[in-house]
């Protein structure tokens, strides 16, 4: 049993080995890029072959344009804080895919959908950015890498607290298995992910300035989308996301120092 504990503690230990430029923090980086990455593109593939990608259109040249200019904006933080070849596995692609549904979503490596449903929610090139810009911020994080790693860890802990309770009753190791999985969501993969969607906040709102639009905007998308729940959503201690107000007062916090940061980019607002 202790040496099925050391293991666990070993693979948490073992996150400490990659530093993102973005964040500035140790991240898990249980499964390398050389096999996320494969995987994501094929994956990515497959969905746009079985969804209607929107080409052609006035809307997904938007989404084009918007998106290659927060790309550039990120070469460009990247370059200027010494990380030049950070990129170089990346395969960026943005595609518009028809669908009622608001959301966008980001796989590693790059590959963004972006959902007509939530076109009227971003209005102008300023919102489509900031959602852009959010999405953009998931894949420079490695945030698929840490999920993908955060998931094994939670596995393996699962086989750790199944092993040791090997000797209980069926209905005794059935209550722990059950603790452990809404001890490890709650209190580790919801905060976890709730991480995530923050760290994408600022770098997205940091991006989205750099490569010139006002960083208000995003506030502005997120009042919009508070107000199209109409406060229908879950507690945020039970949500993968922080609350819409959260995101709120979180943004408006940043927006002076990502102002101040992106003007080193001679960046003007549009």
């Amino acid at each position: 049993m202790k040496k099925i504990i050391a293991s666990v503690g070993l693979l948490i230990l073992a996150y400490s080995c990659t530093t993102n430029p973005f964040t500035g923090q140790k991240t898990m980086a249980l499964v390398p890029d050389s096999e996320i990455f494969p995987m994501s593109f094929q994956q990515y593939s497959q969905f746009l072959s079985e969804n209607k990608v929107v080409t052609g259109t006035k809307d997904a040249m938007r989404v084009e344009s918007v998106a290659n200019k927060i790309k550039v904006a990120s070469e460009r933080w990247l370059n200027a804080n010494g990380n030049i070849d950070y990129l170089k596995d990346y395969k960026w692609e943005y595609k518009l895919v028809d669908s009622k549904e608001v959301n966008a979503w980001c796989m590693p490596g790059g590959k963004i959908v972006v959902y007509t449903g939530i076109l009227p929610i971003t209005k102008d090139d300023a919102g489509l950015a900031a959602v852009l810009g959010h999405e953009v911020a998931h894949a420079l994080a490695n945030h698929g890498q840490q999920r993908m790693s955060a998931g094994l860890i939670q596995q393996a802990g699962g086989v750790a607290v199944a092993l040791a309770t090997k000797d209980k009753s069926p209905e005794a190791q059935q209550a722990w298995m059950q603790a452990y999985g809404v001890g490890s969501q709650v209190g580790g993969m919801l905060p976890f992910s709730r991480t995530h969607e923050t760290e994408a906040d600022k770098i997205g709102l940091l991006l989205m300035t750099i490569a010139g639009y006002t960083p208000e905007s995003a506030v502005q998308v997120w009042e919009r989308m508070s107000a199209m729940s109409g406060g229908q959503t879950p507690p945020e201690f039970l949500s993968t996301h922080p609350s819409n107000q959260t995101r709120i007062d979180n943004l408006k916090s940043w927006i002076p120092q990502v102002k101040e940061e992106a003007a080193k980019f001679n960046a003007k607002s549009k």
